[in-house]
């Protein structure tokens, strides 16, 4: 069962800005760099389904952080079926990202009142997922769907729209500067953030301070 409501889900992404967006299939690494995006000053957390028996990893993940990241929003992303929805609802995801818009998703979602962002590439898919109760759309992949221009070509007949985009993504001031400016509610950035040293490992330190600054740019851009 979900530890936090959508609504809570809404407004933490909305307030940090920022949701890294991971996977991988050793449990260490996941809660490693989970907690260096935690110490980074991120509150939303989206592990992806995209390995064998991942729902496993995520089953362990969520435990782990309730203990030790007690404030972080951990969900799903990369989910394109209910059926897959259902499993990790019950394993306690807060919310549901999907790189697709299936009404089959939404169904579940819905009844267990399960934050849930759809991919979507154009105005009607947009229009389509808030009719089916989607608080916030996820653009994907977000540089190639249009990139922030279409973010504000959305919101000029759209402005009730909350938008998140995924691809296209980095935590450098000018490309945090055209999202935001486009006006996103949020964005989802994976690859860019999670720093790795010269020898290919991941770079804990490394990534903690790129959240950091991340969060920090995007803070700066909404006063």
């Amino acid at each position: 069962m979900a530890k936090f409501s959508r609504i809570d889900v809404v407004l933490t992404m909305k307030e940090s800005g920022l949701v890294p967006v991971f996977f991988n299939k050793d449990i260490e690494i996941c809660k490693k760099v989970l907690k260096a995006c935690y110490d980074g000053g991120t509150r939303v957390f989206e592990f992806t389904n995209r390995g064998d028996r991942a729902h496993l990893v995520f089953q362990e993940l969520i435990i782990w952080a309730e203990k030790n990241a007690p404030d972080m929003i951990l969900g799903v992303g990369s989910i394109v079926d209910a059926g897959t929805t259902s499993i990790y609802i019950q394993l306690g995801a807060n919310f549901i990202v999907s790189p697709i818009l299936n009404p089959d998703m939404a169904v579940v979602c819905n009844r267990r009142k399960i934050s849930w962002s759809p991919g979507c590439g154009s105005l009607s898919e947009i229009s389509k997922a808030e009719e089916l109760g989607a608080e916030v759309v996820k653009i994907f992949p977000g540089s190639q769907v249009g990139g922030p221009s279409f973010v504000k070509a959305v919101l000029g007949p759209c402005p009730w729209t909350s938008i998140m985009p995924t691809g296209g993504v980095s935590p450098d001031e000018k490309n945090l500067t055209a999202w935001f400016k486009a006006g996103v509610h949020c964005v989802g950035m994976g690859s860019q953030l999670m720093v790795k040293d010269v020898d290919g490992n991941f770079d804990y330190a490394a990534i903690t301070k790129k959240t950091e600054d991340a969060i920090a740019i995007i803070s700066g851009l909404r006063k």
